[in-house]
């Protein structure tokens, strides 16, 4: 790693501009493991558990990335981005099964007028955090923040997906669509998994 986008006023602007990105990240995805935790269980749907899970995930990194930015160190980054990595491979592990038993035994997920409010809010949120954050983490070059920044944006395409598997559902009845948008889920975790632990 260079030195964080250099000495002075710049590097520490940058620095400050990461770190304010990350809390953003982490307050967001705080209420949202509240909000979609509240409507999994009301709807019993897959692919809102599984977004939660998601968003756990998304704190847990958040957490990480503002521990790395607090100090510099190769080995520090190593470990943070070993975290993420492992983190997604659970996820991944985990959805893949729920969505396969839901599908194997034909379950219809209720209707969730706030799950769909939700995810479509989180998208657009999380789009805009990801941007930012691959921009920042290459003017600082720090490859833990350009992989969070990478994070957030699977974030904004899974809360897409699963919006359009809960607009499917609500829409013209295909349950299916919920356990699907878990395969998203899988899908994603897994890319971004092998590309944290591929050397």
């Amino acid at each position: 790693m260079s030195d964080r986008g250099g000495a002075g006023e710049g590097g520490s602007l940058l620095l400050a501009r990461g770190v304010r990105l990350e809390r953003v990240t982490l307050g967001w995805n705080v209420v949202g493991v509240i909000v979609l935790g509240w409507s999994a269980l009301a709807a019993r749907s897959v692919a809102l558990a599984g977004f939660g899970l998601d968003s756990l995930i998304e704190i847990g990194a958040s957490t990480v990335v503002l521990w790395e930015l607090a100090a510099t160190g190769v080995e520090r980054q190593r470990r943070a981005l070993r975290f993420i990595g492992v983190a997604f491979v659970a996820l991944s592990a985990y959805i893949a099964v729920q969505s396969t038993v839901v599908l194997a035994s034909g379950y219809h997920a209720a209707h969730s007028i706030t799950g769909i409010v939700w995810t479509g809010a989180t998208a657009v949120v999380m789009f805009v955090l990801a941007a930012a954050k691959s921009s920042t983490g290459r003017a600082l070059d720090n490859p833990v923040l350009q992989t969070e920044g990478r994070v957030t944006f699977v974030d904004g395409l899974l809360a897409s997906a699963v919006l359009v598997g809960l607009m499917l559902n609500v829409m013209v009845g295909a349950w299916w669509a919920d356990p699907l948008a878990g395969y998203v889920i899988v899908f994603y975790g897994t890319k971004e998994a092998l590309s944290i632990f591929r050397p």
